[in-house]
This record gives C-alpha cells, sequence and structure tokens, in this order.
C-alpha cells in the first residue's frame, strides 16, 4: 500500500487552521481555494471539484476536536483503498504543522495523488496564511 505524507509549517495559530479543516462543507472556499473550485454536501460526503476538473466523493470518517485531526476516505472506482488524515499539531501561539496523510491501493496511483497533494498544500498554506485571523 502507497503511503504519501505531507507536513507543512503553517503561520497561522491551530486553532484557526482547525477551523478551516473541520469545516469538512467548505474545502473550496476555506481551506483549499483555487486547488479546490467546488464542494457539495451529499448527506455526510462531500463532493469536491478539483481545479483539474476531477470529481471525487469523499466521506468523513472521523472529526476530532481535542486531537484537531480529521480523517476521510475517497470512494470512486480508481481506488481500491484510500483513506486520508489531517491533524494540526500547535507549535507555539501564531504557528503550527499541518500533517496530511494518504494511504492507497493501487500503489500506481500515488505519484499522481502526490503531486496533487504538493498542489493543494501549496494552495492551503497561502490561504491559510493570508487568512489566519478569519478562526
Amino acid at each position: 500500500m502507497a503511503s504519501i505524507v505531507k507536513e507543512a509549517t503553517i503561520d497561522a495559530s491551530a486553532d484557526s487552521v482547525w477551523d478551516a479543516v473541520r469545516d469538512f462543507g467548505a474545502v473550496h472556499t476555506r481551506l483549499a481555494p483555487g486547488f479546490v473550485t467546488d464542494a457539495k454536501m451529499d448527506g455526510a460526503d462531500r463532493m469536491v471539484t478539483f481545479v483539474s476538473g476531477n470529481t471525487v466523493r469523499e466521506v468523513l470518517i472521523d472529526s476530532n476536536d481535542a486531537k484537531k485531526r480529521l480523517a476521510y476516505s475517497i470512494r470512486n472506482e480508481r481506488f481500491k483503498h484510500h483513506s486520508a488524515s489531517v491533524r494540526i499539531v500547535a507549535e507555539g501561539d501564531n504557528r503550527c504543522r499541518f500533517i496530511w496523510t494518504a494511504d492507497m491501493l493501487p500503489n500506481e496511483l500515488a505519484p499522481f495523488i502526490d503531486s496533487q497533494m504538493d498542489l493543494g498544500m501549496a494552495a492551503m498554506k497561502k490561504n491559510l496564511e493570508r487568512n489566519k485571523t478569519a478562526a
């Protein structure tokens, strides 16, 4: 199983970053605008459209405020398995560590997902640092 981990230091408080991450239905406006162009809730799931035009169903597995951790899974015909999580760890009052992990099968999808996660992380870092007081 392929496993990809992306980490970034965000110059914003852990609380403000977590507030954006935990807003599952607003990923396109609060977390990753420019990378995610639209998100629509379908029950507890979200249908996410990326700048590439790809749309996926993301199933919320868990959102834990105490641990500042959100877990989700992509469900589609390309993946035999997909699970991902985001964890926010405070590194002082106005800085935090954003840790994004994705595990998937088949392994052949890993290079594409890795490059997409790079683009997504760059968009999130830019947005979260620009909007650090928006919590």
